[in-house]
């Protein structure tokens, strides 16, 4: 009886389910024909901008909708015949006559003959239970046009039950949820999990990029189960993280309103939807419901030649300061992504020496095939007079906003080859440290030349004993930053050399406390408190930095107050600087550093009223809505009152994202015999040495030497003429944002957003011994240039927006910002020439500014120029 229940009962459910089953789906009736209205609309402008700035157009039509087949096994699956008629194509707003480019032009005029006939021949949708599962069109039409077509089709996307799942229409691949009452049907689709046949890249770091929010909804009223209303309403926001304001909106609107239901043809009997389709047109191919690439094709636009004799005036080395010189980059670089190998090579064959620096930098930041082949094949590394050409071809590529494995691996090729200069072969090997970290944020550390160097740089320390070479790896795995670099660098951290702990130190602070291990801090609190030798002061200081900014326990903390008193002057002073730089600017650790203060042995008036020049100040260089930029500058001298180091940050921050946007560190050692003075504990035998390192926006650059050696600081005493040494100068390609935007209706959004920063860093050292003084210098001078373009090109007629915004800068150890310029346009263009364009620019001037530096800094500069500031 048990056996008889549970067997009526579970054919009760498949009945049940059956019956459900077979009225699921949404169903046309034969012999019916459905008149729609439809309309899709696109516009771009600003976020906030009122709907009269919108540029854009909008496509009309009649579509009609008649039932060819039904599956007799499965009457939720049709096969559909859509008509599109009656096209009309309009501004998305309205535009006095004058300024009205669709004013008298018909939809053949627009579209083409060819193109409005295809538009308006019928196509065929299966349907199945509401959903889209093919679409059959002829494959000869133009990519435009089927992609139309499925923005028409996608309107009929629906079901009749509550609930989430993945499905496909035009714009991709996407989780939608559906909430359904009686009468009507709201499909949210989540744009963000969405899946295209395209895809874009961005600059690794969110302080430079660009961040998007989107949202579509569709709304379907429904009459005795047939489609009445659809409405889609698709909005894109796309803002520069560094500035807000800089931001384009994409609004796309569909609408299906249906007229009329009038009397249609009957089925056609098949038993299939692909024979079907082949019966009623031979030269019908199914074709999926997903928008198609179309490559647009640009009229009349110049060639890369004539692009670079329009912009090569503005990128001579005496314009590198001003904001036309990345303005003009970005230009180039754009016509330089469109270029040809052969077109590329005959600009740099035929490029002045002035311009061929920064010819180069636009080339290698174009990072296309054909670029970088180019590049290659122009570029000499076994000549020892391209010194400069291969270094800004190397930095470029640091900094390089997409690199790929086949960049990797060429420079891999480059260092395997023969070189000309050690200091390029020391760049290269620097440089790909910096791409590997790139590859792997992206998410390919395990592509196989990123394993192979990764192999190499891990052990590349240890393999050679020739000190530069040492040095090179370290710094290449500073700009790596794999985990697994840890004991590596922290076993380098306690070396005899000063140079090699100091790299270490500063690679080991640039990464994230969780991996600083109970080991590495062991190790450096034996390097900080000299437990098994003796250090010099600035490899102390950097231990106690990574220490105090790694999480340190209470005793750590505590003995590095108790320190203060038994180290040398100058450090007892800079350490008491930094103390209190802690506190005042409240950086992580300054709760557990207030907390130690309470014991009056740590915190007393004896070790906290110690004397002395050195000095640690942090500041806030600009505070945003959009980014806190702060600035550090440690300065660290020996006992006899001479520069031993000098260490200057910027660091950027956007939400919860970090930059390190620039360190110049300055070094000197061994000069203590010049002015007769005593070198303090650890530091008599060291060797006379100035010299500057510089990390730009998270890539470790190579150092470079003042001098080395006492006759080499003789030499360069004698023949300096006080101008400050070249650090890095260039063009460099910060923002760099490439997306497609495929529309629910078929159109295409491209968004296009690069940042050129134009930037010569410089510095120097100078010596008296006349005076007994020595004088530093660190100059900066740059340029910043953003720019935004958003464009929709359905071939047939485009419309597009462009936001951006510039400033200059000068910097020398304090900045000051001189003005900022804001730019909005927004154009509409058919092919036969008519255009459309509007322009809003917006001056901000902002005065200089003055950043506080510790007292300390001021009573040395009283001391070094004997005058009452």
């Amino acid at each position: 009886m048990t056996r008889l229940a549970a067997l009526l009962l579970c054919a009760t459910l498949c009945l049940s389910s059956s019956s459900l089953g077979a009225s699921v789906g949404p169903r046309l009736d034969d012999g019916k024909l459905y008149r729609y209205s439809y309309s899709a609309e696109v516009g771009l402008n600003r976020p906030t901008g009122s709907t009269r700035g919108v540029a854009g157009f909008r496509i009309s039509s009649d579509v009609d909708i008649r039932l060819i087949w039904r599956n007799q096994g499965n009457h939720d699956e049709q096969l559909l015949q859509l008509q599109i008629s009656n096209v009309q194509v309009k501004s998305a707003r309205k535009h006095s006559r004058k300024n009205n480019i669709f004013h008298g032009s018909s939809a053949e005029s627009i579209l083409g003959k060819v193109k409005l006939a295809a538009l308006q021949r019928p196509f065929l949708v299966l349907w199945k239970m509401g959903k889209i599962r093919s679409l059959y069109t002829q494959k000869a039409e133009h990519g435009v046009v089927k992609n139309l077509k499925r923005g028409v089709a996608s309107m009929l996307m629906t079901q009749p039950r509550s609930g989430k799942m993945l499905e496909a229409d035009a714009s991709g691949k996407c989780l939608v949820e559906y909430k359904v009452s009686e009468h009507q049907v709201i499909r949210t689709k989540h744009l963000d999990t969405c899946k295209t046949q395209e895809t874009g890249f961005t600059t690794h770091s969110p302080v430079l990029g660009v961040s998007g929010k989107s949202a579509s909804e569709t709304v379907i009223t429904l009459e005795k189960g047939i489609i009445n209303t659809v409405d889609t309403k698709e909005t894109h926001v796309l803002t520069i993280n560094a500035r807000s304001m800089a931001a384009t909106k994409v609004s796309s609107r569909q609408s299906l309103v249906l007229k009329t239901i009038e009397v249609g043809p009957a089925l056609v009997a098949g038993k299939d939807a692909a024979s079907v389709a082949k019966s009623l047109d031979e030269k019908f191919m199914s074709v999926g419901v997903i928008l198609e690439k179309v490559k647009p094709k640009c009229k009349g636009c110049p060639n890369l030649m004539d692009t670079w004799n329009e912009v090569k005036p503005q990128l001579e080395p005496k314009s590198l300061s001003k904001a036309e010189a990345p303005r003009s980059f970005l230009v180039l670089l754009h016509s330089l992504r469109k270029s040809s190998k052969s077109e590329i090579l005959a600009v740099l064959q035929n490029c002045s020496k002035t311009l061929l620096p920064q010819l180069v930098d636009a080339v290698t930041s174009a990072q296309t095939p054909a670029s970088f082949s180019a590049i290659l094949e122009f570029l000499d590394f076994s000549k020892k007079d391209g010194l400069v050409l291969q270094e800004r071809f190397l930095y470029a590529c640091g900094f390089a906003s997409h690199p790929t494995e086949s960049m990797l691996q060429s420079l891999l090729e480059v260092s395997q080859g023969k070189i000309g200069n050690t200091e390029i072969k020391e760049s290269v090997v620097i440089i790909m440290g910096a791409l590997i970290r790139k590859l792997c944020l992206k998410g390919a550390c395990e592509l196989p030349t990123v394993l192979k160097l990764k192999k190499m740089l891990l052990a590349g320390p240890d393999s050679t004993q020739e000190e530069s070479e040492v040095q090179m790896y370290l710094l290449a795995l500073k700009n790596a930053m794999l985990p697994e670099g840890v004991p590596v660098l922290t076993k380098y951290a306690e070396s005899e050399i000063g140079a090699y702990s100091t790299i270490a130190l500063t690679a080991l602070q640039r990464y994230d406390p969780e991996l600083i291990t109970l080991e590495v801090k062991k190790a450096l609190n034996r390097i900080y408190h000299q437990n098994q030798q003796i250090y010099e002061k600035n490899v102390r200081a950097s231990a106690a930095d990574v220490i105090m900014s790694s999480n340190p326990s209470y005793m750590e903390v505590k003995n590095l107050l108790l320190s203060i008193g038994h180290l040398p002057h100058e450090m007892n002073k800079y350490m008491l600087s930094k103390v209190q730089d802690v506190l005042r600017f409240k950086m992580p650790a300054w709760k557990l550093v207030r907390q130690v203060m309470n014991d009056m042995i740590s915190h007393n008036y004896d070790r906290f009223s110690k004397t002395g020049s050195s000095s640690a100040f942090s500041g806030f260089m600009a505070q945003t809505t959009d980014v806190t930029c702060t600035y550090n500058l440690d300065i660290l001298y020996s006992g006899s009152g001479i520069l031993r180091s000098s260490n200057m940050n910027i660091y950027g921050r956007s939400k919860s994202n970090l930059l390190h946007g620039l360190q110049v560190t300055i070094e000197a050692q061994g000069l203590e015999s010049l002015i007769a003075a005593k070198a303090d504990e650890g530091e008599e035998e060291l060797e006379s040495f100035a010299g500057m390192s510089a990390l730009l926006f998270d890539v470790q650059l190579r150092p470079v030497t003042f001098f080395k050696g006492y006759s080499d600081l003789m030499s360069k005493m004698f023949s300096m003429s006080g101008d400050p040494i070249n650090v890095v100068k260039g063009l460099i390609l910060l923002t760099d944002h490439s997306q497609v935007i495929p529309l629910q209706s078929g159109l295409r959004a491209s968004a296009e957003f690069q940042g050129s920063l134009a930037i010569d860093i410089s510095g120097g050292m100078e010596f008296s011994l006349w005076y007994r003084e020595s004088k530093t210098s660190v100059n900066n001078k740059g340029a910043l240039v953003i720019i935004g373009n958003v464009t929709v090109d359905a071939d047939f007629a485009s419309a597009g927006v462009e936001v951006g915004f510039e400033t200059e800068a000068s910097l020398d150890f304090i900045t000051t910002v001189q003005f900022s310029e804001e730019t909005l346009s927004k154009q509409e263009k058919l092919p036969s020439g008519k255009t459309y364009s509007s322009k809003k620019s917006k001056d901000q001037l902002v005065p200089g500014s003055e950043f506080p530096l510790h007292q300390e800094n001021s009573n040395m500069c009283k001391k070094v120029f004997n005058s009452a500031w």
